[in-house]
């Protein structure tokens, strides 16, 4: 896709990553990961993000990002796939070559490994990447690689088809310095864990669309949420707020990594399979997810009381 038309699209509605399918011995699972890409296309997502962080992306080698592009595009229809992407530059460059001949409409950068750096390390990173490749790219701001309104403009000139900045630092000061200063070049996504939460305080700052990680298991709801958002209708979102997110944001809580853990409980019991996480994370125990079971139960009555 045309990087400029996919950062159009991926404007247009709710995003989401889908999570990345194992078998019980932690083998990638294909035949049930394209069924649950088949069923999330299905409602009107304007993108979704194949092999990224609530995919797993840190557990995959590079050829199983590879088949998961590769599948993801097969079975989503006219839904762009965007690629995770990322370690240090010269791996980086190397999945960007490997996704785009996979069939990836765009990529997501992550942050580069382990190591901290400057603005024009991060923007050098950036730039080879850019170079590597024909597709839109998007810079996911977290972790070690937070960039200023300053840096992404100057991206911005040397790199056409930089198209988009997703954010998952709630830093929401240098937010709007982005979204002030590059409102017409980038498309701006929000990526806090369980966005949701988030979402008021994104959308005021000029974030007008983000991923939903809890779209992998209820949909429905996730889309509610998200049109009675863009519509201004508070009332809707304090109502589905209160009623899930604030409890699912309980159990994605109770240790490290269940913000992916929780998300692939709930792909199961929702009866889309997904298997277990790889190391280093660990899965829910029982009675964390009959909790979560007990809150799915009830997500559909929520979505159809809020409508």
């Amino acid at each position: 896709m045309d990087p400029q038309k996919l950062r159009e699209a991926l404007g247009s509605g709710l995003l989401s990553f889908p999570v990345t399918h194992f078998d019980a011995d932690l083998q990638f699972a294909p035949d049930s990961y394209a069924a649950h890409i088949d069923a999330l296309s299905a409602y009107p997502a304007a993108g979704l993000f194949a092999a990224g962080g609530t995919g797993e992306f840190f557990s995959l080698t590079p050829d199983e990002v590879a088949l998961c592009v590769r599948i993801a595009k097969s079975a989503a229809g006219a839904t762009p796939i965007v690629a995770g992407c990322g370690y240090g530059t010269a791996m980086a460059c190397d999945l960007a070559t490997r996704c785009e001949d996979a069939g990836a409409d765009g990529l997501l950068l992550l942050p580069p490994y382990l190591i901290a750096s400057s603005q024009d390390g991060l923007a050098a990173h950036i730039e080879a990447v850019c170079r590597a490749t024909g597709l839109g790219v998007i810079v996911y701001n977290r972790a070690n690689a937070q960039l200023t309104a300053t840096t992404l403009a100057r991206l911005a000139d040397s790199c056409p088809n930089l198209i988009g900045f997703k954010d998952g630092t709630g830093d929401i000061e240098n937010v709007r310095a982005v979204t002030l200063r590059l409102a017409d070049r980038l498309v701006h996504i929000g990526g806090m864990p369980t966005h949701e939460l988030f979402s008021e305080a994104y959308f005021g700052a000029g974030v007008t669309t983000y991923s939903s990680a809890v779209f992998n298991f209820v949909p429905e709801l996730a889309l509610r949420f998200f049109d009675a958002l863009r519509a201004g209708d508070r009332e809707v979102t304090g109502d589905i707020m209160r009623r899930f997110f604030l409890p699912f944001s309980e159990i994605r809580d109770l240790a490290p990594g269940y913000a992916v853990s929780a998300i692939k409980a709930g792909v199961a019991l929702a009866g889309h399979g997904g298997g277990p996480v790889r190391p280093p994370l660990t899965d829910l125990t029982e009675p964390e997810r009959a909790r979560l079971a007990a809150l799915i139960e009830r997500a559909r009555d929520v979505a159809r009381s809020a409508a």
